[in-house]
């Protein structure tokens, strides 16, 4: 069994069967020929966290729990809302005030969680959703929440199995509050011990230079456990101190991973790069990329590996990241798309399409 059985009638919409992609232009830009993107974003609320919330409403249920809770720096909240709907429980949602991208704040609203807009970062969050918990009685649902992590396992086993058990040698993720880090290492583990897979994977952890205590602390073989003031343009990954942190060191020990932080410009490379071959992602996801790129010039990554990299949310979870560079109010990637304003004749409309064959 890979799975707790926590119930005969699982809160479930369904999730999972994400696609596993091969997509040349992604592969080239970084440098892998052999890479494949596992899109977690086509879960029903946009990315990878249905998986574990399925797992942890489903338990709520069965313990019968009266409440349920988590901070979020947007996706958890928005899978919350709607798993905690589905099952016909109140929510309640703590996000960092003004550092939630509008298309994960306007899910938690919509699918009507209480959403909290509290004044500080996500640590803040996480700190006082975990005090309510306690002194409330209500049931948190963060990646604290081992039932979480169990869910979280199937990204790896799904591909494993989309792979015909064939493990790949990478696979990339990225990485902030380190659940999927954590799970995906517990997954591995349990894979080899069944006897599913012959070899170990390595893990690559991938952070923004702007959120990156793991990172930190990984340089330093973990002997210190960092805390640093988050601020990136990948929301989904700007947390200064990782929940996670102690079972996501085992994961990287035990695969013998490696972590990394790459600049937000990196990032949002990556993203264009992604977006342009018609896959698309937020932010965050494609990290995983961007570490991947880095790690093959730097000589880690062989050119011939076979490299899953795991994108974590859907492309429109973020919409005011692109805004940002269409608008010019921050340098754009180097394939940047930007929208062009014409006066309203066929001539300004043929001269774009010059520029189009052009390129």
């Amino acid at each position: 069994m890979v799975l707790p059985s926590a119930a005969s009638a699982p809160v479930t919409w369904p999730e999972g069967n994400t696609a596993l992609i091969a997509r040349r232009p992604v592969a080239e830009w970084a440098g892998v020929e052999a890479l494949k993107l596992k899109h977690e974003g086509l879960n029903p609320t946009g990315s990878f966290k249905d998986r574990g919330m399925t797992v942890g409403v489903t338990q709520a249920v069965r313990i019968g729990a009266t409440a349920v809770a988590c901070a979020s720096t947007g996706n958890t909240g928005a899978s919350l809302a709607a798993y905690a709907a589905l099952a016909g429980l109140p929510a309640l949602v703590l996000v960092p005030a003004g550092k939630v991208a509008i298309g994960k704040l306007t899910q938690s609203l919509a699918y009507g969680a209480r959403t909290l807009l509290v004044r500080g970062d996500f640590d803040d969050c996480l700190r006082l959703v975990r005090e309510a918990s306690e002194e409330l009685g209500v049931y948190l649902l963060n990646s604290v929440n081992p039932f979480r992590i169990e869910g979280q396992k199937t990204i790896v086993l799904e591909m494993l199995e989309q792979l015909g058990w064939d493990a790949p040698d990478w696979i990339a993720l990225p990485a902030g509050n380190l659940g999927n880090t954590a799970a995906f290492g517990k997954a591995l583990r349990e894979a080899l011990a069944l006897g599913l897979i012959t070899r170990m994977p390595r893990l690559l952890a991938v952070q923004s230079d702007g959120a990156a205590p793991f990172a930190m602390s990984y340089r330093e073989g973990f002997r210190v456990r960092h805390r640093v003031h988050a601020n990136t343009i990948a929301t989904a990954i700007n947390i200064g101190a990782p929940a996670s942190y102690q079972r996501a060191v085992q994961s990287i020990r035990e695969t013998n991973g490696v972590v990394t932080a790459v600049s937000d410009a990196e990032i949002m490379e990556a993203k264009s790069v992604i977006d342009a071959a018609g896959v698309g992602c937020e932010p965050a996801s494609a990290a995983s990329v961007a570490g991947v790129r880095q790690h093959v010039r730097a000589g880690t990554i062989a050119r011939d590996a076979r490299v899953v990299c795991v994108l974590t949310g859907h492309v429109l979870k973020d919409p005011e990241s692109l805004d940002r560079y269409h608008r010019g109010t921050e340098p754009p990637p180097a394939r940047a798309n930007r929208p062009i304003e014409i006066e309203p004749t066929v001539s300004a409309v043929a001269a774009v399409m010059r520029t189009l064959r052009a390129d």
